[in-house]
């Protein structure tokens, strides 16, 4: 009987002490409704960046690439992953960005071939905490939630360029077409919003003959569409190409044409690719930024975000060799546009 009364009293007291314990643990954390919340890395902690071109390959997108591993390495606690898809399509963009969220990356910086479309993978990188940053060409900032977007160049300052040049070369009443990349492109399509604007405004007469013809990127496509455009409007004087394939297509096909002089080409792309129509005679000025300093400024500026030193009020952001930069609101700004022409463009290697 003793036994089991002292029995009993070790199992009371197991008891209350197992209560008391519950009683004195921490509540369970309360649920997150936002984003994750992106903590910033220990001084001198590696970090992983993700960097996505609209296509890996192509001139345009190596120069940048060149300069984003350029920065990389100057920093020195940045591991940079380059990747893109092979062709400029938006799914392919999402999947490969999908295959990155489940790793440990810090921040993703991407140039969107969609800015919709790519809206709810970017969204959901950031719901787990990762930082997101769009260069080159920008997503829907709501619908996305990407922080900032590192501006190679206002599309006002780009288009006005590009009408400045055509009307230069052919006069302020020229028949022109436009050859894009990709319709969906928010670049692209900013750019052209620019160049509208830049006739309306100074050049009332300058008259588009159609609506801005797609190429996808592919060179071979913008020669086709460009002869196409040659042969249904017998008076055309000037093509556009604003994207780094679409513009070396055109050119191709104005020469083939036999209407170097007749038809002036102008258009953004890199001076590598553009180096032989300029020598040539077939296009006389290329416009464009810095593409090596494009994506050195981006690694410089996710390297900041996720840091936390590049955060909404600031103005300005330190950038390594590029020194100070803007930052206008959620815009991280490169800085003034670059002219190529016969007699600088065999100084650059992009």
């Amino acid at each position: 009987m003793n036994h089991r009364l002292a029995l009993l009293t070790v199992l009371a007291i197991a008891v209350l002490v197992l209560v008391g314990c519950t009683k004195t643990s921490a509540p369970p954390p309360a649920a997150q409704t936002g984003p994750a919340a992106a903590k910033a890395p220990a001084a001198g902690a590696k970090i992983t960046v993700v960097m996505v071109p609209k296509q890996k390959g192509n001139d345009y997108f190596n120069a940048c690439e060149k300069g984003a591993k350029e920065a990389a390495a100057e920093l020195g606690n940045v591991d940079l992953v380059y990747d893109g898809p092979t062709e400029s399509k938006a799914d392919a963009q999402v999947q490969l960005i999908e295959g990155y969220i489940a790793g440990d990356v810090k921040v993703i910086a991407v140039s969107p071939n969609d800015p919709d479309s790519i809206a709810p993978v970017l969204k959901k990188a950031r719901d787990k905490g990762i930082h997101v940053l769009t260069w080159d060409a920008d997503a829907n900032a709501e619908k996305s939630g990407r922080e900032f977007f590192v501006n190679q160049a206002s599309s006002d300052a780009t288009g006005a360029a590009l009408v400045d040049e055509m009307a230069e070369q052919k006069g302020p009443d020229a028949k022109v077409a436009i050859v894009t990349a990709e319709l969906t492109a928010s670049n692209q399509n900013a750019w052209i919003a620019g160049m509208k604007k830049r006739m309306a405004e100074k050049y009332p007469k300058m008259k588009m003959v159609c609506d801005p013809k797609p190429s996808a990127e592919d060179p071979q496509l913008a020669f086709q569409v460009t002869q196409d455009l040659i042969k249904t409007y017998p008076d055309l004087q000037g093509v556009f190409g604003v994207s780094s394939n679409a513009f070396p297509g055109a050119a191709k096909a104005v020469q083939q044409a036999g209407k170097v002089g007749k038809i002036a080409v102008v258009g953004l792309s890199t001076p590598k690719s553009m180096k032989q129509w300029v020598d040539s005679g077939v296009v006389k000025t290329v416009i464009l930024w810095n593409a090596v300093d494009l994506g050195y400024l981006t690694v410089q500026a996710a390297k900041a975000l996720a840091d936390g030193t590049l955060k909404p009020g600031v103005t300005k952001m330190a950038a390594g060799r590029l020194k100070e930069v803007e930052v206008k609101g959620d815009q991280v700004l490169l800085g003034p546009l670059m002219k190529f022409n016969k007699d600088n463009i065999g100084q650059f290697d992009f």
